[in-house]
């Protein structure tokens, strides 16, 4: 007998009303109509059933921590650093623990199954990352936590983490990361971007970089990233986050670009909430919107994907750790409005950062995992324009979080009629 079979669901590919047989955590057969009957059974009813959403940069040692020890008055990345800097002497692996715990409890609810978390090595008794090995694998069973090695205060311009970021993968943190833009000149930045990789290379590492953080045009560390990509043999292996200053690169220099970071099979990253919130802060009219260049990325065959970067902290004041958020203000700042663009704006929070983390087993096929969440909609547009609930949450066949239909009862005239907002399948 089967673990479970889900009913009628709708695939993000386009395959309406199939069957998912679940035994042993995996899904083992899709069809439209499975005839083995299973020990539990979920009728979708034509929603949208998708692999879980993948949140592919993010800072959960800082998460939930707004209005600690202030605010962000002026709301720049500048004061957040600022603002990080005087907390930082305030935690404690507890407190931290505490607000990574709920972060992971809203993440789940959301559907979020996996998440790269960059976590701070500049603090010599390396609280943040203690205390994030401890929530990996406290919550192993239910949700991938990948973590990043980051020198948040220069790899070059804080000597001391040089030796933390050794420590830090010592300990057992994943990958090497990077802010090659916030050091003291250009030079050193692209001196660190060599000797980050170099370290990513000898450790048998992945690398994921804070790459030109800036509304500077001029800085281009993304192309130092490439090439050393190349030099080092890691491809497919390195992802550069943020890329704002693409938005901000004359048209010549970027046609020079795309190809460069194709070929080194370099991921890029975009954060839309948090890019179009801390960038442009020094125009006045026209603002720039900050966000990279996404559809020419995707255009150029770099794969791409979404974060959510900030929920509640010294950066950003918002958020519930919602990627479908994420992506909806992402096809809104990229003017991505075409169908088939919604829908590869949809696998910048699924498939496209899978591939980024390295997920084994994700997907919707026969030897995947049976990791799968249940949306009220019944497409990935669908799922765009409402954000809907997550009906069901499930993790190697099990549901590990559900959440009621959602719909509002009108009564008018005497009549009464409930709305959910979908539109009626052709």
């Amino acid at each position: 007998m089967l673990d479970l079979v889900l009913r009628n669901a709708n695939l993000p590919d386009g395959r309406r009303k199939y069957d998912i047989a679940v035994r042993d955590g995996r899904i083992v057969e899709l069809a439209p109509a499975i005839a083995d009957r299973a020990r539990k059974e979920i009728d979708a009813a034509g929603c949208l059933v998708t692999p879980p959403f993948v949140d592919s940069h993010f800072h959960m040692d800082s998460a939930l921590s707004y209005g600690e020890p202030r605010i962000n008055r002026s709301g720049t990345l500048l004061e957040g650093i600022q603002l990080w800097g005087e907390l930082k002497p305030q935690l404690t692996v507890e407190s931290i623990k505490a607000r990574a715990r709920k972060l992971c409890h809203w993440a789940i609810a959301r559907g979020t199954l996996a998440i790269r978390s960059h976590v701070d090595v500049g603090d010599p008794q390396m609280l943040a990352v203690r205390a994030l090995l401890e929530i990996r694998e406290e919550f192993k069973p239910c949700l991938d936590l990948q973590l990043v090695a980051f020198p948040q205060d220069g790899y070059f311009r804080l000597p001391a983490n040089r030796e933390n970021m050794v420590r830090a993968l010592d300990m057992g943190v994943d990958v090497v990361g990077g802010i090659p833009h916030f050091e003291r000149t250009m030079a050193d930045g692209a001196e660190s971007v060599a000797a980050l990789c170099e370290l990513a290379a000898q450790r048998g590492r992945m690398v994921d970089m804070h790459c030109d953080e800036s509304d500077d045009p001029l800085s281009r560390h993304i192309e130092t990233l490439a090439y050393h990509t190349q030099r080092l043999g890691l491809q497919g292996r390195v992802t550069g986050s943020h890329l704002t200053s693409m938005h901000s690169m004359d048209n010549y220099y970027v046609s020079k670009l795309l190809p460069l970071m194709a070929e080194a099979r370099v991921h890029a990253v975009a954060n839309p909430l948090i890019n179009i919130t801390l960038q442009g802060r020094h125009d006045t009219f026209p603002k720039r919107r900050g966000m990279t260049r996404v559809r020419e990325l995707m255009q150029a065959g770099v794969n791409v994907a979404f974060g959510h970067d900030c929920v509640m902290d010294p950066w950003y004041p918002l958020g519930s750790h919602d990627m479908l958020e994420v992506a909806h203000m992402g096809l809104h700042v990229a003017q991505m409005t075409g169908t088939e663009e919604m829908r590869r704006l949809f696998e910048a929070v699924t498939f496209n950062g899978a591939k980024i983390l390295g997920l084994a087993g994700y997907g919707l096929e026969p030897g995947s995992f049976a990791d799968m969440v249940i949306l009220q909609a019944g497409d990935p547009v669908e799922a765009l324009r409402l954000k809907p609930a997550r009906l069901f949450v499930i993790r190697r066949g099990a549901v590990i979080a559900e959440t009621a239909p959602v719909a509002s009862r009108l009564n008018l005239g005497g009549s009464s009629l409930s709305v959910d907002f979908r539109q009626p399948a052709d």
